[in-house]
């Protein structure tokens, strides 16, 4: 270690001993007691005065109203900073938000996947292109090459089909 920095500690702890009191009792107005808080006031601004030392060089005067200043621009920075963050949730929040259950949807997909495959070829096919394609029954006669009113009346029996399959299994729509 060099003199230099030697010299630059013992002004610290200068500073530190002369107005470290005082710095934490403004500190603990300006963070409405809050002892820590304080402390790292005090603490951030003494290493603000020891990276500058020229700003609290005896010579400039006065040394306390450049620490009280440097302390208020730093509890004004970390209210804005806390401000501009959105405020932090605990787990308890977390605990109250519904939750989406995937084995009741996948329990769901699988029964009616199941039902849907117990349906007769051409119905199914039928239901296929109108539901889960989202065709109309122009489209899916088209597709299907048969004509548009045995899609409807092959929809409706597949429709009824597929509630009968839903009531065997216990599942209610």
């Amino acid at each position: 270690m060099d003199g230099g920095t030697r010299t630059d500690e013992e002004v610290l702890r200068a500073l530190y001993s002369e107005h470290g009191q005082a710095l934490l009792l403004f500190a603990l107005r300006l963070v409405d007691g809050d002892r820590a808080a304080a402390e790292d006031l005090v603490q951030e601004t003494l290493l603000r005065a020891w990276r500058h030392p020229a700003a609290v060089a005896a010579e400039r005067g006065a040394v306390r109203p450049w620490l009280f200043t440097v302390a208020r621009h730093l509890a004004i920075d970390a209210h804005r900073f806390r401000r501009a963050r959105p405020p932090e949730v605990g787990d308890a929040a977390l605990a109250t938000l519904p939750a989406d259950d995937v084995i009741d949807r996948a329990l769901q997909a699988w029964q009616v996947a199941d039902a849907v495959a117990a349906l007769r070829p051409d119905q199914r096919a039928v239901l296929v292109e109108t539901y889960y394609r989202g065709r109309s029954v122009a489209e899916a006669a088209a597709v299907l090459g048969i004509p548009t009113g045995t899609v409807k009346s092959r929809t409706f029996y597949a429709l009824r089909a597929l509630r009968l399959a839903f009531e065997e299994r216990g599942v209610t729509p």
